[in-house]
């Protein structure tokens, strides 16, 4: 697996936070092409998304942080080295899988990730910068408007978003929820479904899953435009007839 990037102590800024572009990959098939690394409170989230997909909620503690639907380990340890390099331990049940060193370079826009396991050639990627530190949910903060001249189906949505100063989101549409970018099931508000999960891509991008009786329902990918006045959302579910549909949805920022 390829590494995931270390999070430093509570309080300092982390020069590595925000979305990154693959450039190379040595001995690595089908690697991730990007990566986004958001803080959370007391804690980091890292996504990397491409042919394959990981997903890690990582803590400052120190200790082992529970790495859930990762099959080559389940616990990972970040360490800090200095202010631009990193460690990362990969744990399955407590036995080391692998580990990675994290070196940023000295302008900022460059990632080298070196993955060493046992056996094995050491696998290097290196990533550069595609935007700047990523602030979850601010670009999708707003109150945004059906654009009805370039949407099949012309509902009128409105919806608005606003992010709170503790990693949560409020959506408020046909339905409302308040949730978090941490990949866990929160409960829905007036809706058919019962849950959502929230998944930042990137910090243009988020996935959002819905569930009924814990079932996948529905899945919704959200893209803001570079200059954050427009909103793409894909949704993909089934009818009640058991018909899948894919439908794409524009909006625009009031």
């Amino acid at each position: 697996m390829l590494g995931l990037l270390a999070a430093l102590p509570s309080g300092s800024a982390d020069p590595r936070i925000g979305s990154w572009t693959l450039v190379s990959a040595q001995s690595s098939l089908n690697p991730p092409n990007r990566l986004s690394i958001t803080p959370l409170h007391g804690g980091v989230h890292v996504v990397m998304s491409g042919e394959s997909h990981l997903d890690v909620t990582a803590n400052w503690s120190g200790h082992d942080s529970p790495a859930t639907g990762n099959p080559a380990f389940n616990q990972i340890e970040l360490r800090r080295i200095d202010k631009k390099q990193a460690e990362v331990k990969e744990k399955k049940d407590g036995a080391l899988v692998s580990t990675i060193r994290e070196k940023l370079s000295g302008d900022g826009k460059e990632l080298t990730i070196t993955n060493s396991a046992r056996g094995q050639s050491d696998q290097i990627t290196v990533w550069m910068r595609s935007g700047g530190k990523a602030v979850k949910g601010d670009l999708f903060a707003g109150e945004w408007t059906e654009d009805l001249g370039k949407t099949r189906l012309r509902q009128g949505l409105s919806l608005k978003i606003e992010t709170e100063g503790n990693g949560e989101v409020r959506f408020m549409g046909d339905f409302s929820y308040i949730a978090r970018f941490d990949g866990k099931q929160y409960d829905l508000r007036n809706s058919r479904n019962d849950t959502v999960t929230l998944q930042l891509v990137d910090s243009h991008t988020v996935d959002s899953i819905y569930r009924r009786d814990d079932q996948v329902t529905q899945k919704d990918r959200w893209i803001v435009s570079a200059d954050g006045k427009q909103m793409t959302v894909t949704t993909t579910g089934a009818l009640e007839t058991g018909q899948q549909l894919t439908e794409k949805l524009l909006f625009r920022k009031r």
